[in-house]
This record gives structure tokens, sequence and C-alpha cells, in this order.
């Protein structure tokens, strides 16, 4: 079954405990983005009182008990989008108590995690997030088997990865 719409945003809203995501590409081409990604590519940073919908609903959750974190598998050198990511929203989301971690393998074997993006809520529903070679959104997939692999792949992401600022930091 494809979410789109409220379908989607209700996997969100229905979680009791945790949303959890697996990112894998170095670029994701979204059309909202693109005059913002533009700026940065010439230079500009975000702005230190940066803002957004995602990270009102990050401080939602966290006041009711729910957290949401992701691992971003990389490789070096980062990409310019990669760049601006990191720039533009994860160090503004991790403010906000998002618990974003970055997995590198520039230097080492990938730990067994799959080549394909996924959203997983409360360790029991997994929506795969599907995208065209070149990063732009094809759907969002509701997974209908076992979800054991994903719990899997989510443990190893996060045994083997390191905390956002840790990596920008380090």
């Amino acid at each position: 079954m494809l979410l789109d719409g409220e379908a989607w945003n209700d996997c969100f809203d229905s979680m009791k405990r945790e949303a959890w995501r697996l990112e894998t590409l170095p670029v994701y081409t979204m059309p909202q983005e693109a005059e913002k990604f533009e700026r940065f590519l010439a230079g500009e940073k975000s702005p230190d009182n940066y803002t957004s919908r995602w990270m009102g609903e990050i401080r939602k959750w966290a006041s009711e008990g729910k957290g949401v974190g992701r691992v971003h598998v990389v490789t070096r050198p980062l990409s310019d989008y990669l760049q601006f990511e990191f720039e533009y929203y994860y160090r503004h989301h991790v403010k906000a108590g998002e618990d974003i971690r970055i997995l590198d393998l520039t230097d080492r074997e990938n730990p067994g995690l799959p080549g394909q993006d996924f959203w997983m809520f409360d360790e029991s529903k997994v929506v795969l997030m599907n995208y065209r070679a070149d990063g732009t959104q094809i759907n969002r997939e509701l997974y209908d088997g076992d979800p054991e692999p994903y719990r899997q792949w989510k443990r190893i992401a996060i045994a083997e990865s390191v905390p956002f600022l840790e990596y920008v930091n380090g």
C-alpha cells in the first residue's frame, strides 16, 4: 500500500514511542529545497535561529515522551547536498531533540545494512522510501512483511554510527 497525505501523516500521529529512519542516499532531490540549496551553494549559511515545522514536531513528540532518530550512511567526500543537509537541517534538528547519527563507510565495509531508505514506527510498522537514482522520491510504501530484519538493521546502524555533532566536530 502506498502512503500519501493523511495516511503518511498518520504514521507519525499514531506512533506510541518512536519514529526512526535509515537514510542511504548522498542526495535527495526536493523541489521545495531548490532555492535554499542554491543559496547554500553560493555561500549562504543557515541562520542560528532557523526553525521549521519539523523541529516543532520533534519538540512536541519529546514532550509526549516520544523519540525521533535517524542514521545517515555516508561516504566522503560528502556531496554538496549532504553538506547542505548537515548545515541547514541536521545541526538544528539535533538541537530540537532528534537523535541524528552518521555512519561513514569511506574506509570500511558496510556492516550489512540495506541500500533502501526506510522509516520504522514503534519497531513494528515499516515504510519503505523509494527514490530514483537522482534522489527524487517515487513513493512511500507500507511494508507488510516481518519487521524483524528492519529492527536488526536499526540496531546495527545505531551501534556502528556516531552522533551527528561528534561526526562534524570530530
